[in-house]
C-alpha cells in the first residue's frame, strides 16, 4: 500500500472559506492547486468516476475506457489528482487503485461559500 503525504496546508485551504480573510501564500498554493487540477474535463471526468464506484474507490484498468485516452494519459491526469490531494493511491499487485481522500471534495466546494 503506497499513503502519499496529504498537502499540509490543504486541511488549512479547506476548512477556511476564500472569502473568510485573506489567505496566506501556502494556503493559496494548496487551494490554486486544487482548482487546477480540477481545471481539465478529463480529471473533473475520472474523479466523478471514482466518486460514483464502489466505496468511492477505481482501479486504473476501470479508468481508461470511459475516457477515451491511453493508460499512460490517464495515469498523468491521475498522478495530479494525487499531488492536488483530491484522491489517494494504494497499489495492490500489479494495479493501482485510487480513492477520493474522505471529506476533500465538501472541504473544497466549503471554501468558495460565503459566509455572513
Amino acid at each position: 500500500m503506497t499513503t502519499l503525504p496529504a498537502l499540509p496546508s490543504a486541511a488549512v485551504a479547506c476548512c477556511s472559506p476564500v472569502t473568510a480573510g485573506i489567505l496566506d501564500d501556502n494556503q493559496a498554493e494548496a487551494l490554486a492547486r486544487m482548482f487546477k487540477a480540477l481545471g481539465d474535463p478529463n480529471r473533473v471526468k475520472l474523479l466523478s468516476i471514482i466518486a460514483a464506484g464502489e466505496d468511492q474507490e477505481a482501479c486504473i484498468c476501470d479508468l481508461t475506457e470511459p475516457i477515451g485516452l491511453s493508460q499512460p494519459t490517464v495515469s498523468h491526469h491521475m498522478k495530479l489528482l494525487v499531488e492536488a490531494g483530491l484522491v489517494t493511491r494504494e497499489q495492490r499487485g500489479r494495479w493501482a487503485y485510487f480513492s477520493i481522500v474522505p471529506g476533500m471534495l465538501d472541504a473544497l466546494a466549503d471554501t468558495l461559500a460565503s459566509r455572513p
